[in-house]
């Protein structure tokens, strides 16, 4: 079968949208740090829409962080790839062309910071998940002693983590009189914008105190809240969008119809017309990052914990179980509360509308592939959420369920006597504490609590958490996932 490719685009069948501007003219001008699935399925078609309604000098150059794949995927195709966006009445397919080039930052970190040097760049954005920020989650510090970071430190000319790459190109750029570009990070961080300003600074300030100050008053950090559920593709999506399309496509993405992505409006050298294509550009984003991260974060990292413990493969799967989605709307009873509403929003409205989004059964959004990183992701899901309703008095039945179910996964052993394969840059440190405990759920559950960088000095303490944390462990040791979620009403 022939390789989609820009060669190939107008052999497509009609059924398939297509570039509808001038793909051979598109100049870059954004690079994007991790280009994985997510950034392909949002920020890439967002700017797709954006220069088919207004041209302009806004291609994106990808940046692969650790490993070749997506540059040995996309190069023989032109940059190409096709959007599969499943539907509950249908799919929806359009190949993407706002993706001109794909560098490899292990393989030649030059070229990716003469790249972000270049004057012709002017947004570099970021899409690298928590761990990648090389930060303390608890207190958005940078980590001075991460690996990555000291290995950066040692190696300006050739830095591994998304901070020092950063930091890298600004050097570059103010030392040749070019000016700053916007940083704009697309990950799930509290005041995403305002962290990355801290970190970039921060590890600025440990070499050149001047480059820190420089990058304080002239660098844009806009805050961003993005939202599309995009699952790993998998070879049977290879395979499907093949047919669909009539020609091979090694890296398609599949997603939901649904996005959204609220942007503070401050950026130094221009940026496309996101805002004419559905993007909300605002001057305060934090209500709106503020309502996902608690309400659809939350949700999507308590379901994935309990849904996997129970068999569900996928998040439609555990949400379509009448146990769960009851678990799910009393959730969000107890986090509505903690969520100041967003101008036009409706909370309760918002939560029936994840609701029928999760359990869009077109969307096979696997438990496991969610469950990843939770050491980095409960700080901010989970316990600020939890701590708010402690210090109001308020119950947290089911927000301490979905904490317990985490360190219930962690032990790396399922219902059934199954290994798990438990990703999280705590995996070694969870498992010693595991084995340790074994079953014993309250020593487990001590032992947990423990982690400082996860749960602070104060959880641990807080027997209003503690005790109902443990109950709930004992409970899915005892009597599994399914039954403790039921036993809550």
């Amino acid at each position: 079968m022939t390789r989609l490719c820009a060669a190939t685009l107008a052999s497509l069948p009609a059924t398939v949208r297509r570039p509808a501007y001038d793909r051979s003219a598109l100049k870059p001008g954004i690079v994007h740090l991790g280009l994985g699935a997510f950034a392909r399925g949002h920020l890439a078609e967002y700017t797709e829409d954006a220069l088919e309604q207004r041209f302009g000098a806004w291609g994106i150059v990808g940046a692969s962080l650790q490993r070749p794949d997506q540059r040995d995927r996309l190069q023989p195709q032109d940059g190409l790839y096709t959007l599969l966006k499943l539907a509950p009445t249908g799919p929806e397919l359009r190949v993407i062309g706002s993706v001109l080039d794909v560098l490899v930052a292990p393989e030649n970190p030059a070229a990716l910071i003469a790249r972000l040097a270049s004057p012709e760049t002017r947004i570099v954005s970021l899409t690298v998940t928590e761990k990648g920020y090389c930060h303390d989650p608890a207190t958005g510090k940078l980590k001075t002693d991460h690996p990555d970071i000291l290995h950066d430190l040692e190696n300006p000319d050739a830095p591994s983590s998304a901070v020092g790459i950063l930091v890298a190109g600004l050097r570059v750029r103010r030392a040749e009189g070019r000016g700053a570009f916007t940083a704009l990070c697309c990950d799930n961080l509290p005041s995403n914008g305002h962290v990355l300003r801290g970190l970039v600074r921060d590890f600025a300030a440990l070499t050149d105190d001047k480059l820190a100050a420089w990058i304080e008053t002239d660098v844009a950090f806009p805050a961003t809240m993005v939202d599309r559920i995009v699952p790993a593709t998998t070879e049977a999506d290879i395979t499907e969008v093949a047919k669909l399309i009539g020609q091979d496509d090694a890296a398609p993405v599949i997603g939901e119809p649904f996005r959204q992505w609220a942007i503070e409006d401050v950026f130094v050298e221009g940026r496309p017309e996101w805002d004419k294509v559905g993007a909300q550009m605002v001057s305060e984003v934090a209500p709106f990052e503020f309502m996902k991260l608690r309400m659809l974060n939350g949700a999507h990292s308590s379901l994935a914990y309990l849904g996997y413990l129970a068999g569900h493969e996928t998040v439609a799967e555990a949400s379509g179980d009448p146990v769960f989605a009851r678990f799910l709307q009393g959730l969000w009873a107890e986090i509505i509360p903690t969520v100041p509403a967003p101008q036009g929003v409706v909370l309760e409205d918002y939560a029936k509308a994840l609701l029928s989004r999760f359990q869009n059964p077109a969307i096979r959004h696997r438990t496991w592939q969610i469950a990843m990183d939770g050491s980095q992701k409960l700080p901010q899901r989970l316990l600020g959420t939890i701590r708010e309703r402690l210090k109001d008095g308020a119950p947290i039945d089911h927000l301490a369920l979905g904490v317990a179910a985490w360190i219930r996964y962690v032990t790396g052993t399922d219902e059934k006597g199954g290994a798990i394969d438990v990703r999280d840059p705590l995996a070694a440190e969870l498992k010693r504490r595991a084995e340790a405990a074994g079953s014993n759920a309250e020593a487990l559950s001590t032992s947990l609590l423990g982690i400082e960088a996860i749960f602070g000095a104060d959880l641990p303490g807080e027997e209003r958490f503690s005790k109902p944390l443990a109950a709930h462990l004992a409970s899915l040791f005892g009597k599994g996932a399914r039954a403790t979620a039921a036993s809550l009403g």
